[in-house]
């Protein structure tokens, strides 16, 4: 893959990745920020990607790595308390945003592809490197919570 065709491709998933990196990240410019490096380490890595129809999920998990290693970095600076509170517009309903907080890392991770991303579950099994059944079962299991959590917060 030259140069050209990584622009061209990068075009195409970067609002995907700016999403994806927003609802991880809940900050805007720590977002842009993790797509910039995601961007870069894929742009010095590219040789790695031996199989080109597989772009989208190769610089989704660089995207997603970049975002971990941001929240550690966050997490020995600041407080939690202490982090902005910008979120995409569908994510900014706070009991949503909450019971998101609440789950598993393994299944916010396959909610924040799927439904924040846009990411099919052929796409979201191949970054996360697990089978695509396993993103059904762990989808399933997270909505159910979600559900379970939101009803609770209703009734409160």
């Amino acid at each position: 893959m030259n140069n050209d065709e990584f622009a061209l491709r990068i075009g195409t998933v970067r609002t995907k990745l700016y999403k994806t990196a927003l609802t991880y990240l809940e900050s805007e410019a720590l977002a842009i920020d993790a797509v910039d490096e995601a961007v870069y380490k894929a742009l010095c890595g590219k040789w790695r990607l031996r199989q080109p129809e597989y772009f989208d999920t190769w610089i989704t998990r660089i995207l997603i790595n970049e975002c971990y290693n941001e929240l550690r970095r966050q997490k020995r600076y600041q407080p939690l308390e202490a982090l902005p509170d910008t979120a995409v517009e569908e994510f900014d309903s706070l009991p949503l945003r909450e019971a998101l907080q609440k789950l598993p890392q393994d299944l916010k991770d396959v909610i924040i592809l799927r439904f924040f991303g846009g990411y099919t579950v052929a796409e979201t099994a191949q970054a996360l490197r697990i089978p695509p059944g396993t993103v059904a079962t762990r989808q399933r299991k997270a909505l159910q919570l979600l559900r379970l959590e939101l009803e609770e917060e209703v009734l409160l």
